[in-house]
């Protein structure tokens, strides 16, 4: 089977994962592509291959060299985005790709455009994988799946090419920040890994965000608004002042690079109870911890002028920026600089304005950068990967496999 081929068969398996489930994985569509994956690798060729109840797959492919090599760790994972369907999935390729719109749904004029998105100039003349509009396409990470098999497959089927153990591993529910969660490290057993899980071709990173969860609850009274002078508390109202105390250009459209931000991701309420959600993102650690006083001060800011239990705060940590677990092992980016560069790819080293299962890895003992999957404007309708660019990963998991 074919890279293309195999990654048009993958996106068809619905992986979705769903934040309310409270169960690992947290959709059972996860497990029957778990199971098919595990089915595959075994009919490739891998050894050692374990797939535990909780959608976790594991596989070997053995050294094929006496020479003492550190066991290295390929990781993609298994679901794709809440954020939009990814029932039904029906992509299509673009082939040499002319540089103009693509008509995604002509029925519902939804239109993939360099207008909007410029970055499709970059890969004029390639052959895109795109949606028919309705669903996202799902190559954030099934892209970086599919081109972790090919490349097991590859060397698999080129003998001649001498590495050391290698080990790859698929999880579920990354997209809701559980992806390591149940991640067995030392069942793993290796020195370090990469994840296949970023974008654009030659991307590289290992920094990230720290990242933390902060749920608002307010509370109110409600009284009929005929008779409700000095009696009426409407908790909507007061939520909406909270939200206006914060900085109204430290959010996630008005930031880019290293800056972080407050991010309102759900308002819900009436007059009575109140709920708002936010995502704290900061790559700078003092920034972040500043951050969630800053909630902190708010809350109690609202609590002194509405009254003490007016509004509660939830204030959860959800991971750290990895580079302070990288930095003592930079030996594994420069291998990976050089692995691109060595197969044509100029390196792009950048930090993550989000997280990966890499960064939590990272902390729990497997130092894990990030590399490259090649799709683009992930989690939606208008997400699309060239060929070319899932070619081009390949060729770096097969460099970094044989580089001693």
């Amino acid at each position: 089977m074919s890279l293309t081929e195999r990654f048009l068969k993958y996106v068809t398996f619905n992986t979705q994962s769903a934040e309310e489930t409270k169960v690992t994985p947290s959709t059972p569509g996860q497990m029957v592509f778990a199971r098919y994956l595990r089915d595959e690798l075994q009919s490739i060729g891998l050894e050692d291959i374990t797939l535990d109840e909780h959608g976790y797959l594991f596989a070997t492919l053995p050294a094929n060299t006496d020479q003492p090599l550190p066991v290295i760790g390929f990781i993609a994972h298994l679901d794709t985005s809440p954020d939009m369907s990814g029932e039904q999935v029906s992509p299509r390729i673009v082939h040499a790709y002319d540089g103009g719109d693509i008509v995604l749904s002509e029925d519902e004029n939804i239109v993939l455009s360099p207008r909007q998105f410029p970055e499709l100039l970059a890969h004029k003349g390639e052959d895109l994988v795109v949606t028919n509009g309705k669903t996202l396409l799902g190559a954030d990470d099934k892209a970086g799946v599919a081109e972790i098999v090919t490349a097991m497959e590859y060397l698999l089927q080129h003998p001649e090419l001498k590495h050391g153990k290698i080990r790859v591993g698929f999880n579920p529910d990354e997209e809701i920040g559980l992806g390591a969660h149940l991640f067995d490290v030392e069942k793993f057993g290796c020195d370090y890994a990469y994840t296949m899980d970023g974008g654009e071709v030659g991307e590289l990173e290992y920094e990230n965000f720290n990242a933390a969860s902060a749920v608002v609850t307010f509370k109110g009274r409600n009284v009929h608004p005929g008779y409700a002078k000095n009696k009426m508390i409407n908790s909507v109202r007061i939520a909406n002042r909270f939200c206006s105390l914060l900085p109204a250009d430290e959010t996630p459209e008005h930031t880019e690079g290293y800056e972080g931000f407050y991010h309102l991701t759900s308002f819900m309420g009436e007059v009575e109870e109140t709920r708002v959600a936010y995502i704290i993102r900061d790559h700078d650690l003092a920034r972040f911890e500043a951050r969630k006083q800053t909630m902190e001060r708010l809350t109690r800011f609202i609590n002194d002028e509405y009254g003490e239990g007016t509004a509660t705060l939830q204030l959860h940590d959800q991971y750290y920026n990895m580079r302070r677990q990288i930095e003592p092992v930079m030996h594994i980016v420069d291998k990976a600089v050089a692995a691109m560069q060595t197969v044509g790819v100029t390196p792009h080293v950048k930090a993550i304005r989000g997280g990966t299962d890499g960064a939590q890895l990272s902390f729990k003992g497997l130092p894990c950068p990030n590399i490259f999957a090649g799709g683009l404007n992930f989690h939606g309708r208008y997400e699309f990967v060239p060929v070319q660019s899932m070619e081009k990963a390949v060729k770096v998991i097969v460099q970094l496999s044989v580089t001693h």
